[in-house]
């Protein structure tokens, strides 16, 4: 395996970019819901309609420029809804894989390079929770708890750590016995020397495609839990939430369901376009 340095990984990483039209197109994307996420409260032309705001006057207008994803049931400015959602759903699914990967990444480091019993033990835990399929854990998660944006990141988090320390582990197991690491034994290397400075930046772009292809999922799941009336609770405009709002009044105000279905695709695509292209430019350089 060739080892680059940080300097060299991230000048590979632009020109892979450049080479690479899934990682072109998932890297603009992403950097989109990005800018969308810093200025959402900027671009939104009617900020205020993300809270408990009522104008029975204007509900259920169609797309206009001034309303230009129209209105729903509570006169709210759907496309406001959206773009605030951005940040709510970005915020959501960072929140849920920043535990996740701090929950995961050292467990399957520490596990993998400890190996023996340790290692036997904690791969049939993740085995039980991943014997169970994703959404189906995470709906019984967030059913016992109490609807919030906090409960709503535990669920997701507790349904995909498992993921990432089997993952991990199996890389690790493969690493672990290379001439380098061998090295490192040799001249007195301390265990947390050797797996982060020798182990971990070998597997980082394997860990970076899989956090940005879940992140897509995460933000699908999310979506699915707050459609099923489980995930952030009206009037936050968490994606998910509006389209099991305007669902009611289909297909008649088709707007306010279509924009945020839109927007969950976008951003799907996008996270699913560059772990592609990470994947791509990773395998790339072995």
């Amino acid at each position: 395996m060739v080892r680059l340095k940080r300097s060299e990984s991230l000048r590979y990483f632009l020109y892979a970019a450049k080479k690479s039209p899934s990682l072109s197109i998932g890297l603009a994307i992403v950097l989109f819901l990005v800018i969308l996420y810093i200025a959402a409260p900027y671009v939104a032309p009617y900020p205020e309609d993300a809270g408990k705001v009522i104008k029975f006057e204007e509900r259920f207008q169609p797309p206009s420029l001034k309303h230009l994803f129209g209105t729903d049931e509570f006169g709210r400015d759907v496309f406001s809804r959206v773009i605030i959602g951005t940040r709510i759903t970005l915020s959501i699914a960072f929140l849920a894989l920043l535990i996740i990967l701090a929950v995961g990444v050292p467990m399957g480091l520490f596990i993998g390079y400890a190996g023996g019993l340790k290692n036997m033990i904690m791969m049939r835990i993740t085995d039980i929770f991943l014997s169970i399929p994703s959404l189906v854990l995470a709906l019984v998660i967030s059913a016992l708890l109490a609807r919030s944006l906090n409960n709503l990141v535990y669920a997701l988090a507790l349904t995909w750590w498992p993921w990432y320390v089997r993952l991990i582990n199996g890389e690790v197991l493969s690493i672990k016995e290379e001439l380098y690491i061998e090295a490192a034994k040799s001249i007195g290397a301390s265990t947390l020397y050797i797996i982060f400075k020798e182990i971990l930046p070998n597997i980082i772009f394997i860990i970076a495609a899989r956090a940005t292809l879940d992140l897509g999922y995460i933000i699908l799941t999310a979506a699915t839990l707050g459609f099923l009336g489980l995930g952030v609770s009206s009037p936050t405009p968490e994606w998910g939430t509006m389209i099991a709002e305007g669902r009611l009044f289909l297909p008649t105000v088709w707007w306010t369901v279509i924009f945020p279905a839109i927007f969950i695709f976008i951003a799907v695509i996008g996270f699913y376009l560059l772990s592609g292209g990470v994947m791509e430019a990773f395998y790339g350089r072995r």
